[in-house]
């Protein structure tokens, strides 16, 4: 490590505590309607599939936002971006309660999204203070952030309990305003080699990353480690009251086991990375939520077995205790997942992390937009509350196909080259 870095070191670890904090605020925002919505989808009588359009309103919006977040940050400084992001979410929370009708609750929610494109404008901060070996590591604490739905999970209960559903967006608006002013005051921009040269980069150059599919394939997996996240940490709560028949607040709870580990083994996860390999991680991860989504799919089911003498009844449910365990181990597993492909942006990316981590973002929130809507799609038409467990497995059984072909093309393609360079084999 050279001089230079040593001497900023306390900066970097400074910022990045800085950004993740502000990043944890805006999360916690933009998930708010995990809980707000099961009250307003009570006031307004909305069916499965209205609900899960109105918690996914704002997913849309931040997972547009990353990508644009992204590259602005690379051209007028990640502060700039991120400060102004914040002032904009402060003032669509302080509007939230006084929406009435279901398109004023919408228009509202997409502007909040903007929340959740602070996640580019942060990566491309963070990424700026840290040298490539500890890249894994900085990018799994700033993602850590995650843990602003854990925040609402547990505090936004407590004071619609206390003070009505209104008085959640205002208490959510003021800490948010108080955060952007000691962020843009108490913060620094990077100053590295490789971040003035991004900056001389023409717009075109920018994007030229976005042109192999490669990003899209990363965007693919990303969509399911965060995008299922998000879709599950806005759909659990109300899942846990209409399954099990819980209260929200201790559905909330049952919640914040899914949302909370999550978030918080993603730093874990991105030195995980940085030491045993991002892709090796990354096919553990699937693994690991395959098998979870297996159990988690299966409806409650009776069934008759009629014997030679005497029918048998079997009666096939997972109980609360295990339902929980389950999705507290495919929240351990999505965390890691997070973290380790971030990393192979950089190992692939690292004078693009801005632009390319966006775009991978965008589409990874995209899922958080979508799934919601096909949850409830599902519920509505077969009946099944089990039905989201089911289009994730499918999801995921996809991504593990792409995934396993892109390896043997990558392994074929170096071998070919490995040949071309001996001299073994030439075109």
């Amino acid at each position: 490590m050279t001089t230079v870095q040593s001497q900023n070191r306390p900066i970097q670890w400074y910022s990045l505590g800085i950004c993740t904090t502000a990043f944890a605020a805006h999360f916690a925002a933009w998930t708010l309607f995990a809980i707000l919505g099961m009250q307003i989808k009570a006031d307004l009588s909305l069916s499965e599939t209205a609900f899960g359009l109105l918690v996914a309103a704002p997913i849309l919006t931040g997972a547009l936002a990353r990508l644009i977040s992204g590259v602005l940050a690379e051209h007028f400084g990640g502060r700039l971006v991120f400060f102004v992001q914040s002032l904009i979410v402060a003032l669509a929370l302080f509007t939230l309660p006084y929406a009435r009708t279901f398109g004023q609750f919408l228009s509202i929610g997409l502007v909040l999204g903007i929340a959740g494109g602070t996640f580019a404008t942060g990566i491309s901060l963070v990424s700026g203070w840290f040298p490539a070996s500890q890249q894994g590591t900085a990018m799994g604490i700033f993602g850590a952030g995650n843990a602003g739905a854990a925040i609402t999970n547990l505090v936004a209960p407590l004071i619609i309990l206390s003070y009505g559903w209104q008085a959640v967006p205002n208490i959510y608006g003021t800490v948010l305003l108080a955060i952007a002013i000691l962020f843009w005051f108490f913060s620094w921009s990077p100053s590295y080699r490789s971040q003035r040269t991004r900056s001389r980069q023409s717009w075109t150059e920018e994007m030229r990353p976005l042109r192999e599919l490669r990003v899209w394939r990363f965007g693919l997996y990303y969509y399911f480690v965060f995008g299922g996240f998000l879709a599950l940490t806005l759909w659990l709560p109300q899942y846990y009251v209409g399954e099990y028949g819980l209260d929200l607040k201790t559905a909330s709870f049952a919640t914040l086991l899914f949302t909370l580990p999550a978030a918080i083994v993603r730093a874990l996860g991105g030195w995980f990375a940085d030491n045993f390999g991002a892709r090796r991680i990354n096919w553990s991860v699937f693994w690991v939520c395959l098998v979870c989504l297996f159990f988690l799919s299966y409806p409650p089911t009776t069934m008759t077995i009629h014997g030679i003498e005497r029918n048998l009844f079997l009666n096939i449910h997972i109980n609360l205790w295990v339902f929980v365990l389950l999705t507290f181990v495919m929240g351990l597993a999505m965390g890691f997942g997070k973290a380790s492909i971030y990393r192979i942006i950089y190992d692939y990316y690292p004078d693009n992390v801005g632009v390319v981590g966006g775009a991978v973002a965008a589409i990874g929130a995209l899922g958080g937009f979508s799934l919601p809507i096909l949850f409830g799609l599902a519920a509505d038409l077969t009946g099944i509350r089990s039905s989201c467990f089911m289009l994730l497995y499918g999801v995921l059984a996809g991504c593990m196909v792409l995934m396993f072909y892109a390896i043997k093309l990558d392994q074929f393609r170096h071998r070919l080259d490995q040949a071309k360079a001996d001299d073994f084999l030439t075109l």
